[in-house]
C-alpha cells in the first residue's frame, strides 16, 4: 500500500518523466514529499506561470508531454496564462495542481479556487480526483490525451486529503477511451484528389505550419517538399520546417511577413496548408485568397479545417502519415516558371534599414547571430518587435524556432529556453525586449540555481516597442503608457545573480560579443541597446 501522493510520483516514473517544473505550497505538499524520494528532477521556478512556459519549451523539444506543478488557489491560477499559451499552440503538457481538502470544496476555504472550471476553455481535458483509487487511470488518460491527436494541456487537480489516502497501486498498461478516437490517417479519396490537384496546378504553394513539429513530421515534410519542388512559405509557428537558407523557402507570410511570401500567397492557384490555422496574423484577407486559389488543408483537428480559410480538399489526419503517403506519389514542379518568378521577387527585395548613432541595428545583429549560431541552435523568441526581427532575420538550420504564436504571451522566452535546454537541446538562445524581460527576470534565479547554460539576449529600447509603433502609426503619434523609465540596468542585474553579462551599443561590438556569449560555459546575458525609433519591419 502506498499513498496517492506516492502513486502520483509512480505514475510520472511510469511515463518516463525525468524533469518537472513547479512551485510548492501547502495543498501540494504531500506530492512534493513523495517526489523528494524519486529520481525525478524538480526545477523550482520563481513564479508558477514560468513553470508552465518551461514545460512548454521542454515538450516542444522532446515531442512528448511535459509536466508542471503548482499548489491550490493563486498558485494554480498563476498557471492559466501558460496553459492557454500551450493550448493555442498545441503543446502537450500535464498540469498537476493541489486542491483544498474534499470536505472544504465549495466553502471558499483558504486558497481555494475552481481551477478546473477556470482553465476549462484552455485545456484539452481536466480532472478533479475525488476517488483515490482512480489516480492511476486518471494519469494514464491524461498523458494519452495530452500527447495524441491534436496535442494540448491536460489538468489534474487533486485535493490534499486525497493525496494522503493509501491505495493499492497498479499502473494501466494501455488505455481505452470510447469517446476519444483521433483520426490519424487521411481519407484515401481525398489524398488522391489532393495529388491530382497538385499535378494540375500551375502556381502551387506549400504553407508550413506548426503542426509539422507537433506531429513530428519534419522528415516527411522535407521528403514531400523535395519531391514536389513546390515553393514553401511558413506561418510563424512553421519557421524552421524548411531550413532558412533553402532556395525553395520564401519566408514567413502575414502582416509581419516578407514581400515574396505574401505575393506568393495571393498569386498561387493552389495552396497546400499543412498544420496551420490560417489565422489573422498569417492570412489577413482569407476571402480574397479563396476567390482565386484552390485550398488543400491537412490537419489532425477537423475543427481547424475551413475555420478561417475555406478548404476545397480537406484532409483530416496526422501530417506524419498523410505527408509520408503523399511524398511517394506527388508530381514534381521542378524548374517551374512560378518558382523562378518568386526567386526574382526575393532577389529584388531590398532591406530598408536605418542605423542610429549610439545603437546597434537589431535586424543586422540577428542576421549575424544566425551566421554564428550552431547548426542545431534553438532560438526562443518572446513577443513584440524582437519576435518579428527574429522570425524574419534568423535563418534556422537544423535547429528550431520557438515562440508563443497563438496567444502571443510576453514573458515566454527565458523559461521556455530553460525547458528547451533541460530537454537536451545543445545550444539554446532566448531573445526578448526589455519590456518582456521584466515579466520574467526573476527566472535568472532559476537559471543560476540550476546552472542552466542558456544564452539570453535582451533588446533594450526603454519602450514597449511594438505598442509604441502602433500608437505612432495609427493613433496620431499619441505615445502613452509605453515608456519603461525606472527599469534596472539589465546587464548589471544579471551580474547580481552571478550570471556573466555584457552590454553593447553598436554593430562594431556585435561580432565579438556574440562570440563571447556563445563560447561561455554557463549562462550568459547580452544586453543590446536599440533605438526607440527602430521599426518592426
Amino acid at each position: 500500500m502506498i499513498t496517492v501522493a506516492q502513486a502520483m510520483v509512480r505514475c510520472l516514473e511510469e511515463e518516463k518523466i525525468s524533469v518537472v517544473f513547479g512551485y510548492p505550497g501547502a495543498a501540494i505538499c504531500p506530492f512534493y514529499d513523495a517526489l523528494s524520494n524519486s529520481s525525478i528532477r524538480h526545477v523550482l521556478v520563481r513564479q508558477e506561470q514560468n513553470a508552465g512556459h518551461a514545460a512548454n519549451g521542454y515538450a516542444r523539444i522532446t515531442g512528448k508531454p511535459a509536466v508542471c506543478v503548482a499548489t491550490s488557489g493563486p498558485g494554480a491560477l498563476n498557471l492559466i496564462t501558460a496553459i492557454a499559451t500551450a493550448y493555442m499552440d498545441s503543446i502537450p503538457m500535464v498540469i498537476i495542481t493541489g486542491q483544498v481538502s474534499s470536505e472544504q470544496l465549495g466553502s471558499d476555504a483558504f486558497q481555494e479556487a475552481d481551477i478546473t472550471g477556470a482553465a476549462e476553455p484552455f485545456t484539452k481535458y481536466s480532472y478533479i480526483v475525488k476517488d483515490p483509487n482512480q489516480i492511476a487511470r486518471v494519469f494514464k488518460e491524461a498523458f494519452y490525451l495530452a500527447g495524441t491527436g491534436r496535442p494540448g494541456p491536460v489538468l489534474i487537480d487533486i485535493p490534499m486529503d486525497v493525496q494522503n489516502v493509501k491505495i493499492r497501486f497498479q499502473y494501466p498498461k494501455e488505455i481505452q477511451m470510447r469517446s476519444y478516437k483521433p483520426n490519424v490517417n487521411g481519407h484515401p479519396g481525398q489524398v488522391k484528389r489532393a495529388l491530382t490537384a497538385i499535378k494540375n496546378a500551375h502556381k502551387p504553394l506549400i504553407c508550413a505550419g506548426g503542426g509539422i513539429f507537433v506531429s513530428n513530421a519534419q522528415k516527411e515534410f522535407l521528403d514531400f517538399a523535395k519531391a514536389s519542388c513546390i515553393p514553401v512559405v511558413s506561418t510563424m509557428m512553421g519557421i524552421g520546417a524548411l531550413p532558412g537558407e533553402d532556395p525553395m523557402y520564401f519566408g514567413m507570410l502575414g502582416m509581419h511577413g516578407v514581400k515574396e511570401a505574401n505575393i506568393a500567397l495571393h498569386e498561387a492557384d493552389l495552396l497546400i496548408l499543412l498544420g496551420a490555422r490560417a489565422a489573422d496574423r498569417a492570412v489577413r484577407s482569407p476571402k480574397k485568397v479563396n476567390e482565386s486559389t484552390k485550398v488543400i488543408h491537412i490537419d489532425i483537428d477537423p475543427a481547424e479545417i475551413g475555420k478561417n480559410l475555406d478548404a476545397d480538399i480537406p484532409i483530416v489526419g496526422d501530417l506524419k502519415n498523410v505527408l509520408g503517403e503523399m511524398a511517394a506519389k506527388v508530381a514534381s514542379h521542378e524548374g517551374s516558371e512560378w518558382t523562378q518568378y518568386l526567386c526574382e521577387i526575393r532577389n529584388e527585395r531590398k532591406l530598408k534599414e536605418k542605423y542610429y548613432e549610439g545603437y546597434l541595428n537589431p535586424k543586422a545583429f540577428i542576421r549575424l547571430l544566425s551566421q554564428k549560431a550552431s547548426e542545431r541552435a534553438v532560438l526562443v523568441a518572446d513577443v513584440g518587435q524582437n519576435q518579428i526581427w527574429a522570425a524574419n532575420h534568423f535563418k534556422v538550420k537544423n535547429g528550431r524556432f520557438l515562440t508563443s504564436g497563438g496567444m502571443g504571451t510576453m514573458g515566454y522566452s527565458i523559461p521556455a529556453a530553460v525547458g528547451a535546454k533541460l530537454a537536451g537541446a545543445s545550444e539554446v538562445i532566448s531573445i526578448c525586449g526589455d519590456g518582456s524581460f521584466q515579466m520574467q527576470m526573476m527566472e535568472l534565479g532559476t537559471i543560476k540555481q540550476n546552472e542552466i547554460p542558456v544564452k539570453m539576449i535582451v533588446m533594450t529600447n526603454n519602450r514597449l516597442g511594438m505598442v509604441r509603433e502602433l500608437q505612432t502609426n495609427f493613433y496620431a503619434g499619441n505615445e502613452t503608457a509605453v515608456f519603461l523609465d525606472g527599469s534596472p540596468d539589465i546587464a548589471a542585474l544579471a551580474g547580481t545573480y552571478g550570471i556573466r553579462s555584457r552590454k553593447i551599443h553598436s554593430m562594431e561590438e556585435a561580432s565579438g560579443a556574440i562570440d563571447e556569449m556563445l563560447k561561455a560555459d554557463g549562462p550568459y546575458l547580452l544586453e543590446c541597446m536599440v533605438s526607440p525609433d527602430e521599426s518592426t519591419l
